[in-house]
């Protein structure tokens, strides 16, 4: 959470979003989505599946993640670049909402003050 709030200000974006983000893929999440990301990638190659347990070890990336390196990375880029695009457009759609949103607000309270 340090370093993606570091990051975020050093790049000039949202550090609530950056730290909140980095809890989307922790321990309990991993599994699942290293397995989604895996059969969708299977399926777009029309690789032989193959069936693993993730671990989260060193044995695992060495033994196992060489044998099904590519369905998973290809799987992780394109699920990886949808949520990327989704939560730009959901965020700016929030963003404009909200300056629009204050925008009336102040627009309404300076009337409200002429009259």
């Amino acid at each position: 959470m340090l370093t993606a709030a570091l990051l975020a200000l050093a790049f000039r974006v949202n550090i609530p979003v950056a730290v909140l983000s980095t809890w989307v893929s922790n321990p309990v999440t991993m599994a699942p989505m290293i397995y989604l990301e895996y059969k969708l990638g299977h399926s777009l190659l029309n690789t032989p599946l193959r069936e693993f347990q993730f671990e989260l070890s060193w044995d695992w990336v060495t033994h196992t993640f060489v044998t099904i390196w590519q369905p998973l990375l290809l799987g992780c880029f394109i699920l990886g670049t949808a949520a990327a695009v989704i939560g730009y457009v959901a965020l700016d759609l929030f963003w404009r909402s909200s300056i629009a949103n204050y925008k009336s607000r102040k627009r309404k309270n300076r009337l409200d003050r002429e009259d």
